[in-house]
């Protein structure tokens, strides 16, 4: 027989809440009936009601006072607005990552590339280039071009880690471009054209500082 998890449970429970208090039954400051009042009002039992509590807790939406009870302290848009808090550190901690390998690779590419390689890198250029009105189209073109660069880096270690670490990246790229509501404009296609071009003309260090600053600025855009 299948088994609903208890976590599950508890956190509809907790979007119950959130909505009874976007409703106006407890408004900030207001205090919230016990559990063995609010368990059967959510339809659970008192130990996923007061789980459903504790995750609450953890969003900065309700606080529990030592022998007076739980009170609501922020609203429904309090805790999405720390969702997105959150969001955007661990952005920041991806960028931070690519920037550990794709500076290195970008250099290395620009001393190591083969014209096939460079010529893989120009077609996908131009793949970026030709899609980039669709936010998951753009960011697939664009991690295949990155890749591209690493590939052409000759750094089997480089290589694996940039793959192993594709899925997260992609995930906070698309998420990124959604929080910032636009993307692909010419200048970031112009941004990505002059780091292939140094890699062309194997210029090494233009290669590596034009991606240091690409990534830098995607970093200042959260700030």
């Amino acid at each position: 027989m299948t088994t609903v998890r208890r976590e599950s449970l508890a956190e509809k429970a907790a979007e119950l809440i959130l909505v009874r208090i976007q409703d106006g039954e407890w408004e900030v400051g207001g205090k919230l009936p016990g559990e063995t009042t609010l368990a059967p009002q959510l339809g659970v039992g008192r130990s996923t009601a007061r789980e459903a509590i504790r995750l609450l807790a953890g969003r900065g939406v309700l606080a529990t006072r030592q022998g007076a009870g739980v009170f609501v302290i922020a609203t429904a848009d309090a805790a999405e607005a720390w969702n997105a808090s959150l969001r955007y550190a661990d952005i920041v901690g991806v960028i931070e990552a690519r920037t550990a390998i794709e500076v290195e690779a970008a250099a290395l590419a620009a001393e190591r590339r083969t014209s096939a390689e460079l010529a893989a890198l120009r077609q996908a250029l131009e793949m970026r280039a030709a899609r980039r009105a669709d936010i998951d189209e753009h960011v697939a073109t664009d991690m295949a071009f990155h890749r591209g660069i690493v590939a052409a880096a000759h750094s089997p270690i480089l290589l694996e880690l940039f793959d192993s670490f594709a899925p997260r990246s992609r995930q906070s790229m698309t998420d990124m471009l959604h929080l910032r509501g636009h993307h692909g404009d010419d200048d970031d296609q112009g941004v990505h054209e002059h780091i292939c071009a140094a890699i062309s003309s194997r210029d090494a260090d233009a290669a590596a500082g034009l991606t240091r600053a690409h990534l830098h600025a995607l970093k200042g855009l959260l700030s």
